[in-house]
């Protein structure tokens, strides 16, 4: 295995907080911690923290409960506010590049180049065609520093600032192993507010896009239209209603809005098949909680042409029973899946 400790793997949504510790065993990996905690409502609104101080709250009571020593931590961003792009540039040394790559982001950046902060991954030469292609990660600095910021106030260090879809990579490479050269694999997290979309063949990224688009949008359809409070509503989505009845209504609103998401995902899907030349992928894995509503997730597949695979972030981890059941690990496993990628990650001194 790879060299230097593994991070805490930290995910901050939009309306929950995952965390994911594991600890290396004969030549495998263990699930040490894993966790998840709902958030303040509105801390978190298009991906800006508006109430630092809750989060930071939420986060120190789960390693609290989780009794867990490790402080440092790698951290995801997605959304709007981060931009992935693979460029092809004419071939040059790796000097002439880090003298002329900060010309290149001023030219794909929407923002001042003083306002972001930015990383370039070399994925490969071609000598014949005298050109490179990299990939181009970048970010507003302010919405970097607020997460890095909230992360201190509950007692951790940031060593990672990672992409949510770069983390389901990490995941779903662990987890089912590498693609081939010849497969392209595309990975779906469907989250509260931002439905992430990655592809990778052979290891490498081939596409990756954030639609500002989840399961909160379900939440607020069923509160709009049936005029109830957004807790009773996120209880009619998930069925956490009690002794409560379900409105007959609210399968139906689930299925509209699921299939807005469907429609979302599939347009996603064309224009990478557009643009890369492919007509299909090898296969299509999903994860995110909102996959728990059976409707949802028959809604979303039912609708994709692609071979489908629901992912389970911990299929063959070893844990300890005593923590921990079969049960119990499968009612967070679709929710932590960009956790797990995160907590694979490893500090570098």
């Amino acid at each position: 295995m790879a060299k230097g400790k593994l991070l805490l793997g930290l995910d901050i949504g939009s309306s929950s907080a995952k965390i994911c510790l594991l600890r290396e065993s004969r030549g495998s990996y263990e699930i040490e911690a894993v966790d998840r905690e709902k958030l303040p409502s509105d801390a978190i609104v298009d991906g800006a923290i508006l109430n630092r101080s809750g989060v930071a709250s939420v986060l120190r009571q789960m390693i609290q409960r989780n009794k867990i020593k490790q402080k440092e931590c790698a951290i995801a961003i997605s959304g709007y506010s981060v931009i992935v792009k693979r460029l092809r540039l004419a071939n040059m040394s790796d000097e002439e590049l880090a003298e002329n790559i900060s010309w290149e982001v001023q030219q794909h950046i929407p923002y001042e180049f003083s306002e972001v902060v930015y990383d370039t991954v070399l994925l490969g030469r071609n000598p014949a065609q005298n050109s490179m292609d990299i990939l181009l990660v970048a970010s507003k600095r302010d919405m970097v520093n607020d997460y890095i910021s909230v992360a201190r106030e509950a007692g951790l260090t940031v060593k990672v600032v990672d992409v949510a879809s770069f983390a389901l990579q990490n995941m779903v490479e662990t987890v089912y192993g590498a693609s081939s050269e010849t497969d392209c694999v595309g990975i779906v997290n469907i989250g509260a507010s931002v439905t992430s979309i990655s592809m990778m063949s052979g290891g490498v990224t081939m596409f990756t896009r954030d639609i500002t688009i989840g399961g909160n949008q379900i939440t607020e359809e069923i509160q709009k239209r049936l005029s109830v409070t957004r807790e009773e509503a996120e209880g009619f989505k998930t069925g956490e209603v009690g002794d409560g009845l379900i409105p007959g209504e609210v399968g139906e609103i689930v299925k509209q809005v699921s299939e807005t998401i469907g429609t979302e995902i599939k347009r996603s899907l064309a224009f990478f098949y557009e643009t890369s030349g492919r007509d299909l992928l090898t296969e299509l894995i999903l994860c995110g909680g909102v996959l728990k509503n059976e409707c949802t997730l028959r809604t979303i597949t039912g609708m994709l042409e692609e071979r489908t695979k629901v992912a389970n972030p911990f299929e063959g981890l070893g844990f300890n029973q005593k923590l921990y059941s079969d049960e119990s690990l499968q009612g967070l496993s679709l929710e932590s899946a960009v956790a797990l990628g995160l907590a694979l990650r490893r500090s570098v001194e």
